[in-house]
């Protein structure tokens, strides 16, 4: 028996830089955080029996692999040669469709399991990058590589991906008082509705490798928004929490150019007047958008900005910074 832990994330900068259709063309970069809050997976080879089983949100008994609807355990299974006799449970700390790259989380921490079932242990870098040629190359999902590496490697963490793919990750430490002001100012609140994020990523796709106006527009905004990032990840650096939340306001304005779908005329309202009556002096919706969790940054004690999103039937989420990224908690091989 094995079991792990993966960490979910936030995106702190430089949001959608991670997708190839960007950069390819002018490099990317993401600042990031791994939330203590995580995908925990238990999987094991059973003596006696043939079929391969997963027991979690969609529940599936099957006899061979190649049966198999989850796409991710398929591929991963076929990937490491596991045709028949598995079975696997999943447990969520947060529902998935949420914008806190789950499916990415799901897939790394059952990676891990599947090495450590063979004795096995890759390092952070080869685990992210097996994660994103599954999901990016042999399943054609348009989406990113922060995902993945986030929550490989977990930590307040720097993702500089080179024009040909290939990623730098750093880490960024923080003075510990300096590192909870910022949490304790940034709230994160759930709106109660989830989305396919393909969905979303699919319009900044098909502008980045359009001609003309549209593909103009949505370098310029990408452009923006990792330049963004690179401030952001000063600002948390020097401590300046009210650049911050400016910088925060200033990403989701240009994050709002890439896509229609990315927000919704209840969540622009709400956002208008938090800003305007409740000291929030930026916020985004995490990850590509379109449902999920809020951020909003109020330089104030908050008590009256979570007091009035409790009333909108938005609960705040509270949570710290995982350090450890992807870890086998427990390892029973026979």
């Amino acid at each position: 028996m094995i079991s792990t832990r993966t960490p979910l994330r936030v995106t702190l900068g430089g949001g959608g830089t991670d997708l190839e259709s960007y950069y390819r063309r002018d490099g990317g970069f993401i600042f990031a955080m791994a939330l203590d809050k995580y995908i925990h997976i238990s999987a094991h080879r059973p003596a006696f029996h043939d079929h391969v089983a997963l027991m979690g949100p969609d529940p599936e008994n099957v006899a061979r692999t190649e049966d198999l609807k989850h796409e991710l355990v398929r591929a991963a299974l076929l990937r490491h040669g596991i045709e028949t006799g598995f079975e696997a449970a999943s447990i969520g700390d947060i529902v998935g469709g949420t914008g806190l790259g789950s499916s990415s989380c799901f897939l790394v921490g059952f990676l891990r399991a599947l090495h450590a079932l063979k004795g096995h242990a890759p390092d952070r870098q080869a685990l992210a990058e097996e994660a994103c040629d599954l999901e990016i190359n042999v399943l054609a999902k348009g989406i990113g590589k922060q995902d993945q590496y986030m929550a490989a490697f977990g930590g307040l963490t720097t993702l500089d991906i080179a024009p040909n793919g290939e990623v730098r990750v750093g880490s960024v430490a923080l003075d510990p008082e300096v590192e909870a002001a910022f949490i304790a100012h940034t709230h994160i609140y759930y709106t109660g509705l989830r989305r396919d994020a393909a969905v979303i990523l699919d319009d900044q796709n098909s502008a980045m490798l359009s001609d003309g106006e549209r593909q103009r527009q949505a370098a310029q905004s990408l452009g923006a928004i990792k330049d963004l990032g690179y401030r952001i990840r000063d600002a948390w650096v020097a401590g300046d929490l009210d650049g911050w939340g400016r910088m925060l306001h200033e990403h989701w304005v240009s994050k709002k150019q890439l896509s229609s779908k990315i927000s919704w005329p209840h969540i622009d309202q709400l956002y208008d007047h938090v800003r305007a009556n409740l000291g929030v002096t930026g916020g985004k919706v995490i990850g590509a958008g379109g449902g999920g969790f809020l951020m909003l940054f109020t330089p104030n004690d908050g008590q009256a900005l979570e007091d009035y999103m409790a009333s909108q039937n938005m609960p705040r989420l509270r949570y710290g910074v995982d350090r450890g990224g992807t870890q086998v908690l427990l390892s029973q091989v026979a």
